[in-house]
């Protein structure tokens, strides 16, 4: 049942657990940051402290179970198993039950403050879309889930600049679970569409009218749910309307209208943890407006709401970040506004494309304000996401594409 001593004074012992108690341990351990390794430790210490064994468990097809303890708990634990009387298997999933009813998950933090993610460039074709679907899935994975993360060293592996760790590494990490809502701004309605839904009617209300002081009812009555089980209630939708290619114009009359956006979203703001909102290809007041809504509140954390830039490894995606740059700091100074970069995000990477590609990606991790948090790779999975209508992450959840979106963000969150 044990092996010597490690380096760290610890014994491997193998023993033997159903397998939905030893996935509740390591959901549970995950959840709370806690080594798998420890929470055994702990377990089995409250369990031997108890003056008598508890309900049994069903321990039906349990198979094999190890882990590292530290010497002598586990002799310990078998002499108590003995005096009362059980196998080492049930005294053991007896123990793990003991750490979860005394450990229990945490609830997931809710801001006060929601949110405000703008995903952003003036270049159309750089994926903004796909990178503000990925990563509101992301947010609204569930919390009581484990899902594959690369959290590591990528963009080093990228830029073949490492510590000798392996980059390239998955971890399984809890979903965020938050309560997100995704907005399609854009004229074009990919959102729309790429999620499964029909672009609102040019004739009916939409964000466009609400924002120009059109409304003819409540915007929350536009919000539909992405009904995906890997989503639960979470993940909603604002649906584009073509409308919103006359936005400028219309904003043009209206008073205020850097605060447009602001006011028409304001109303469904307290029942979302995280708003993004997907930007059209413009510089325009209908960018104004977007950018205003992502600047910081009064009380609210740095970091916490701003503007996530969406590029490509090449070199119009450079001419177009300035533009988008300069009308940011431009908005900073004349309106006073705190404005934070959340970061570039390189999409569409593929690295066989050569120098250009490379270097492109050399050139975007060399700018250190705002930084790269994320790296996105050009691969079949979003393409046939979006022809299926789907969500990338409920489509191709163990993707590496579906890995780097939670990764991103968890780089912003």
């Amino acid at each position: 049942m044990a092996s010597p001593a490690n380096a760290g004074d610890r014994e491997k012992v193998v023993s033997k657990l159903p397998g939905w108690l030893r996935q509740d341990l390591k959901i549970r351990s995950a959840q709370l940051g806690i080594e798998i390794q420890g929470a055994v430790e702990q377990g089995l210490a409250q369990w031997s402290a108890l003056a008598s064994a508890p309900t049994a468990v069903d321990t039906s097809g349990a198979d094999s179970f190890s882990t590292w303890l530290p010497a002598g708990q586990w002799d310990t634990f078998r002499n108590i198993a003995a005096d009362r009387g059980i196998s080492l298997t049930q005294g053991l999933a007896q123990a793990v039950q003991v750490w979860l009813q005394t450990h229990p998950a945490p609830t997931v933090v809710r801001p006060e403050i929601p949110r405000r993610i703008i995903v952003c460039n003036q270049k159309g074709g750089v994926g903004k879309t796909a990178i503000t679907a990925g990563t509101g899935e992301a947010l609204a994975e569930d919390a009581a889930t484990l899902h594959p993360v690369r959290v590591s060293k990528y963009f080093a592996a990228l830029l073949d600049d490492n510590d000798g760790s392996d980059p390239l590494a998955l971890e399984d990490l809890p979903g965020l679970g938050l309560r997100v809502l995704l907005v399609d701004f854009d004229p074009q309605c990919h959102l729309t569409r790429q999620l499964g839904h029909t672009p609102l009617p040019m004739e009916g209300d939409s964000l466009t009218k609400h924002m120009a002081g059109e409304a003819a009812g409540r915007l929350a009555d536009l919000v539909v749910p992405i009904e995906e089980d890997r989503f639960g209630d979470r993940l909603h939708l604002l649906p584009g309307c073509h409308d919103a290619f006359l936005l400028d114009v219309r904003l043009s009359a209206v008073r205020a209208r850097e605060a447009s956006l602001e006011r028409a979203l304001a109303p469904l703001e307290g029942e979302f943890d995280a708003i993004l909102v997907d930007c059209p290809p413009s510089l325009g007041l209908s960018m104004d407006a977007a950018v205003h809504y992502g600047r910081r509140r009064p009380n609210e954390a740095p970091g916490a709401s701003g503007v996530l830039i969406v590029v490509q490894a090449e070199d119009s995606s450079a001419d177009a970040y300035d533009l988008l740059t300069s009308q940011i700091e431009d908005l900073r100074g004349d309106l006073a506004l705190d404005i934070d970069y959340l970061g570039i995000v390189v999409n569409q990477y593929d690295g066989r494309r050569g120098y250009i590609a490379t270097s492109s990606l050399q050139a975007w991790t060399d700018i250190k304000e705002p930084r790269v948090v994320g790296v996105i790779a050009d691969l079949k999975e979003q393409k046939e996401a979006v022809r299926l209508k789907r969500p990338l992450l409920a489509y191709a959840p163990k993707s590496d594409q579906a890995i780097g979106m939670r990764a991103l963000a968890r780089e912003i969150s």
